[in-house]
């Protein structure tokens, strides 16, 4: 079968690799369709953990095509989605309900062979089951999903809220459509890139500021802006320095910071911690999706999101190795390998 493998930092190549046989617990999976993340970008440059050489894709959803031993609740023919991070069960965290701190966490796509593959395997205890007649595509925000639902459960939005959502990727673009889910009555999306900007507007955003043109400080939070004194909570789902900090400042006084985007391993930002403590913010970070694999598949089986006009194009195999390598297309959003 195809495998598009990251083999060495900066390198990822098409090859020929040999099907994989599902062992006892496990599913061997027909791949139909899988996202490309921001993260395998990160892997792709080495400023994300990964192993070496792996194959690269943690954003599947595919028919399973054969079952293990021991494997009772799939079996051939059923379309799943697949939680890729895998933990123990067994750790301090994982007793404590946070699996996404497991000590042993391991991640498909990232230290096991993930989705830009024809095939992989997914253990049974991993795998959701989808509606038949729901589309790849679809399924294949399955995991993007689960992360921003956890990073929504750390906000706690609640009705009137206003919010603002730094970053318009596809990360962002979801947020939106939570956020207004949620009640927020106030929906900002921040972001330099106009297209994004109009498809906000479109999908559920209230206002949208232009990051590259505006003072994004005085616009939303200013005396004359979109909300006096700052905003309930901050979503950073840009991943850059400039956003963290910005996040900080546009918050109002006791309001909530959740950073979500994912910065290069060992960047750092200067913050005060003075501005902190006089603002008395609560400030969060959401990591992966514990416990919510579930939740986002079900919650995309509903309908209740947009996701068609989130997907930029589809490609094959052949292609994710240079759309990986390279930097996004302005415009873009979500590019969806399609073996």
């Amino acid at each position: 079968m195809k495998a598009a493998r990251l083999v060495s930092v900066g390198t990822m190549v098409l090859e020929e690799v040999a099907r994989p046989v599902p062992g006892p617990g496990e599913l061997l999976v027909r791949v139909l369709a899988c996202g490309i993340c921001g993260s395998d970008r990160h892997m792709f440059r080495g400023e994300y953990p990964t192993a070496l050489p792996v194959t690269l894709g943690h954003e599947f959803c595919g028919t399973v095509e054969a079952v293990g031993e021991e494997v009772s609740r799939f079996s051939a023919g059923a379309l799943v989605t697949g939680d890729p991070n895998i933990a123990c069960g067994h750790c301090r965290y994982c007793r404590l309900g946070r699996p996404n701190l497991c000590d042993s966490l391991t991640a498909i796509g990232v230290f096991r062979d993930g989705g830009f593959a024809d095939h992989l395997i997914v253990p049974q205890g991993q795998a959701v089951a989808l509606p038949a007649d729901l589309s790849p595509l679809h399924g294949a925000f399955c995991e993007p999903l689960a992360c921003c639902l956890h990073g929504l459960d750390i906000a706690r939005i609640g009705p009137g809220d206003s919010v603002a959502v730094l970053g318009g990727g596809v990360i962002g673009l979801l947020m939106v459509q939570l956020a207004r889910l949620a009640g927020a009555s106030t929906v900002v999306l921040s972001t330099r890139q106009q297209p994004r900007r109009a498809l906000a507007l479109e999908l559920g955003a209230t206002h949208a500021v232009d990051a590259a043109r505006d003072e994004v400080d005085a616009a939303i939070a200013g005396a004359r802006g979109i909300a006096p004194g700052g905003v309930d909570v901050v979503l950073e789902c840009a991943g850059v320095a400039e956003t963290f900090r910005q996040s900080l400042r546009i918050a109002r006084r006791g309001g909530t910071v959740v950073i979500f985007g994912v910065m290069p391993k060992g960047e750092e930002v200067a913050v005060s911690p003075y501005d902190l403590l006089v603002k008395e913010l609560r400030l969060e970070s959401a990591w992966l999706n514990p416990l919510t694999h579930g939740r986002a598949a079900a919650m995309i089986a509903s309908g209740v999101l947009e996701l068609d006009r989130l997907i930029t194009r589809t490609i094959g195999l052949d292609e994710v190795p240079a759309v990986i390598g390279a930097a996004p297309a302005f415009g873009g959003i979500k590019i969806v390998a399609v073996p």
